[in-house]
């Protein structure tokens, strides 16, 4: 049975993907001009790094709306008020690591130590895939009945005197905990490639307001690019290692987005390289077996 693309919707989520990446890199351009090559190389080290990390969100975010069965014409709704919830969410978490950074040197390298088993984590492939559904479910069972079915864009709806949940709040709850777990590894990540305050939100923001594009791009592709998640693993290392030494020596920002993009090219492109060519990936777990 062929499964049947909607073309038009691809389409409109590619464009605005390329919309949010090219206002992204216009930002970094007018950094360019008005702060400096350093303050926007920075930005740009710090969008790619966020930008490839969302990417584990967007493959998350499919697999709870697989698991929810959320839908294709809800996913947009839950997603817009997770990317708003996100801002909030993350802008706090910056102001609170770099508060700390900045008044206690110690801090530095406990992200730096954070991010590093973060990244051993990925590599060992010990990261749970839907984090997030089950913890919702159980505590908002304490709190509010859920009722079986979804009522349209409803997250509540009301049974006589009773409020019950819609399964569409369970998905955006459980959105919401699935981008404070990844937070937890991507904003101590960026702290390692800046501490400059503004360069950490807007990177993050820019980053954020397109995930919601880019999930709609890539969720029809999250099985074709197999390597991405180790390479984004290696990433982390070395950012882990680069905050832990950082007292020894210093890396240049230009080296940092260097590694960034060589790393993520050599992992898309050997995911492309698998899919393209599947009889060497069938002979090489022949040769496991």
């Amino acid at each position: 049975m062929h499964k049947v693309v909607d073309l038009d919707g691809l389409r409109g989520a590619m464009v605005g993907s390329a919309l949010w990446v090219g206002v992204s890199v216009a930002f970094g351009v007018l950094l360019w001009v008005t702060r400096g090559s350093s303050i926007s190389g920075q930005f740009f080290s710090g969008y790619l790094l966020e930008k490839s990390l969302s990417v584990d969100n967007v493959f998350a975010f499919a697999l709870l709306f697989r698991n929810l069965a959320v839908p294709r014409n809800l996913q947009r709704r839950v997603l817009q008020w997770g990317v708003i919830s996100a801002l909030v969410l993350r802008g706090g978490f910056i102001a609170g690591g770099a508060a700390l950074v900045e008044h206690a040197n110690w801090a530095f390298y406990v992200l730096g130590l954070i991010v590093l088993v973060a990244g051993i984590r990925m590599v060992r492939g010990t990261i749970e895939g839907n984090p997030g559904q089950g913890m919702v479910l159980r505590t908002l069972r304490h709190v509010l009945p859920i009722s079986k079915e979804y009522s349209g864009a409803h997250f509540f709806i009301r049974d006589s005197a009773r409020l019950i949940a819609t399964p569409l709040l369970v998905a955006l709850l459980s959105i919401e905990v699935i981008d404070l777990v990844f937070a937890t590894d991507s904003i101590p990540a960026i702290f390692g490639v800046s501490t400059n305050v503004y360069v950490v939100f807007t990177s993050n923001a820019f980053a954020v307001l397109g995930l919601r594009s880019l999930y709609f791009v890539f969720a029809r592709a999250m099985d074709q690019f197999v390597y991405l998640a180790k390479g984004l693993a290696v990433l982390l290392v070395l950012i882990g290692v680069k905050m832990l030494l950082n007292s020894i020596i210093e890396i240049p920002t230009a080296i940092v987005l260097v590694v960034i993009v060589v790393l993520l090219s050599i992992s898309v492109g050997a995911s492309l390289f698998r899919d393209h060519h599947p009889r060497s990936a069938a002979s090489g777990r022949d040769r496991l077996s």
